[in-house]
């Protein structure tokens, strides 16, 4: 009676795991809750991520996110997603493809998310990189001033574009070489090492941004690049907003989403308005990808999957793959 029970009992578990979810030979259990994971209003990955998937106004309200979400940086959620075998954030495409073999990036409407797919514009998530100066007659020297103008005419340079390339980012259409313009940039010539140039916003372009200026500083005088970054909204505010007289005043700001018509950052400020704007463009294109554990089950994602998550609609990971 007791092998006859024990039995039962046996077949009665195996049913009921069946009923709740399937679990992998690594032990990834479908029927577990979701975790999600976030980055703060002031993003602006997150904004390009929420805009994208037509869940625009969660991009400023976090009370429109799913009970318990996690707020991380780009660098905290990528280093999560190698441990919380049940959690969901997204990061930009420069930060997974520096390290790619130790989190899952999910396709985003069966595109894979790469750099050739932003290049050719079949990846939809899909976001500008920019840079914001400080106005002109705002510099504290003329040599501070011309080597800012500098780095931005390197930026749009074959070899600033390699370096944007080599750490994840697409550069635009370039065909000029540094050695083919660096005549018209006096400045460096001169010896710069006791000037320092300070750089913030995005931290989503941070690795590249620091990329380019170590390639550059040597190139112009051995100026010294101090890099801050805090995020896109600190690109605009501390260069031409509210901070730039203040003690985290940059020369060089940088955002990961459009700027506004009002010359903040924010959204749409088309290419033709920018290119007319001299302090203010663009260095590269980025994509946002949604990432999870290697043990994930899931491959893909729709913009509804990814706003059913956010939104709470789906709480355990069956909910996508039933």
């Amino acid at each position: 009676m007791k092998k006859i029970t024990l039995f039962v009992l046996s077949v009665l578990a195996v049913f009921g795991l069946a009923a709740c979810g399937g679990t992998t030979e690594e032990g990834w259990d479908s029927s577990s809750n979701i975790t999600i994971y976030t980055r703060d209003t002031s993003s602006g990955t997150r904004a390009g991520f929420m805009a994208g998937i037509g869940f625009d106004d969660a991009a400023e309200d976090d009370n429109l996110l799913a009970d318990g979400f996690v707020i991380k940086d780009n660098t905290g959620i990528f280093t999560t997603m190698q441990t919380d075998e049940y959690g969901i954030g997204y990061v930009s495409l420069a930060t997974y493809v520096s390290d790619p073999d130790v989190v899952k990036a999910l396709d985003f409407e069966s595109v894979e998310a790469s750099l050739a797919n932003v290049m050719n514009n079949t990846y939809g998530l899909k976001r500008p990189f920019n840079y914001v100066l400080r106005q002109l007659d705002d510099y504290a020297t003329d040599t501070e001033k011309d080597i800012v103008l500098a780095f931005v005419a390197f930026l749009e340079t074959t070899d600033g574009a390699d370096i944007i390339t080599n750490k994840g980012g697409v550069p635009l259409t370039s065909t000029k070489t540094w050695d083919d313009i660096k005549a018209d940039h006096t400045v460096c010539t001169e010896d710069n090492s006791g000037v320092t140039i300070k750089f913030g916003g995005s931290d989503s372009i941070e690795k590249i941004a620091k990329a380019l200026s170590e390639a550059f500083a040597p190139k112009c005088g051995n100026f010294v690049p101090e890099h801050d970054h805090t995020g896109s909204s600190d690109g605009y505010k501390r260069t031409q907003g509210i901070e730039k007289d203040g003690d985290n005043a940059k020369h060089i700001g940088f955002a990961s989403r459009p700027f506004k018509t009002d010359g903040s950052e924010g959204t749409v400020l088309e290419q033709d308005e920018l290119n007319q704007d001299e302090t203010k463009g663009q260095l590269a294109w980025d994509a946002i990808v949604a990432i999870v554990h290697l043990d994930n089950e899931l491959d893909n994602v729709t913009a509804d999957d990814l706003m059913n998550i956010y939104s709470g609609t789906y709480s355990v990971w069956d909910d996508l793959l039933e």
